[in-house]
């Protein structure tokens, strides 16, 4: 059994701690399905940099409270405010994508684990997420097209970065929803577990994680995410020194010296 260490939230409806090497960020408003409303949004960037920031953690995983969701997106009953012209609109955008870029950039792995509604902007922080374990009752959908307004253009670049653009348009054209099966099959997510097998499944690919080098993981996420947004022009220093980083690292000679000695490592991300 683990201490766990919990971390000071600004808002009621968003928990975060640290279990072992696990940072945990939990959507906690399950009486209206973990919609978030604009304070949420606004507290995930400084919950994500303080388990970012925190060395004992490894891996990240962000789920929804409650059994009904992970998200059911953005609090609509807000949008009369939020999105009442051009100017709100953009300014509330802002703040969305503050949040998916604070989940994306962070230079740990963020795992998303997913049941239930998966809808909108719930979808969207999923995408953000490195990698989406579903139990089979998820449900996934993007209804922009149903509301009239226009999607964040961060949120597009993450769908693109699952699913292939014939399938992106098609979820935003016909605002239909994809059971736990297809999301699978077109990629939006990585595994498709029983519902009962959900917490279980991240909870051993995160101790996975956990226990491999930091520094590999993190170089690695760094380097993908640069490649992928800058396929032509990478920042080839930015590459050149995260590689330096694992190479001149004790945790690179604490792998050699394990081989050598037939044991399992102790990384410590230094």
């Amino acid at each position: 059994m683990t201490d766990i260490t919990h971390i000071k939230s600004p808002v009621s409806q968003m928990k975060a701690w640290r279990d072992g090497h696990t940072g945990w960020l939990v959507l906690d408003r399950p009486e209206r399905k973990n919609a978030l409303d604009e304070a949420m949004w606004r507290a995930i960037p400084p919950l994500m940099s303080a388990l970012a920031g925190d060395r004992d953690i490894h891996v990240i995983v962000i789920r929804g409270a409650g059994p009904d969701a992970f998200a059911a997106g953005a609090d609509i009953s807000e949008f009369t405010v939020n999105r009442s012209g051009s100017s709100a609109a953009r300014a509330y955008e802002q703040t969305n994508v503050e949040a998916f870029e604070a989940i994306a950039n962070a230079p740990k792995p963020v795992i998303a684990m997913i049941h239930g509604y998966c809808i909108g902007g719930g979808l969207a922080i999923a995408l953000a997420c490195d990698m989406r374990i579903a139990a089979d009752d998820a449900v996934f959908a993007l209804p922009p097209a149903r509301l009239g307004l226009a999607y964040p253009v961060e949120g597009l670049r993450q769908l693109l970065a699952a699913v292939s653009p014939s399938t992106a348009k098609e979820m935003i054209f016909t605002a239909r929803r994809l059971n736990a099966l297809e999301a699978l099959r077109t990629g939006l997510i990585n595994q498709a577990v029983a519902t009962d097998q959900l917490e279980e499944t991240v909870q051993e690919l995160a101790a996975t994680i956990a226990a491999n080098a930091p520094l590999t993981i993190r170089a690695s996420k760094l380097t993908i995410n640069e490649l992928t947004r800058h396929p032509q022009s990478p920042d080839t220093d930015l590459l050149e020194r995260l590689s330096a980083e694992c190479f001149e690292s004790n945790d690179y000679a604490e792998g050699q010296k394990a081989f050598r000695e037939k044991r399992k490592p102790v990384f410590k991300g230094d």
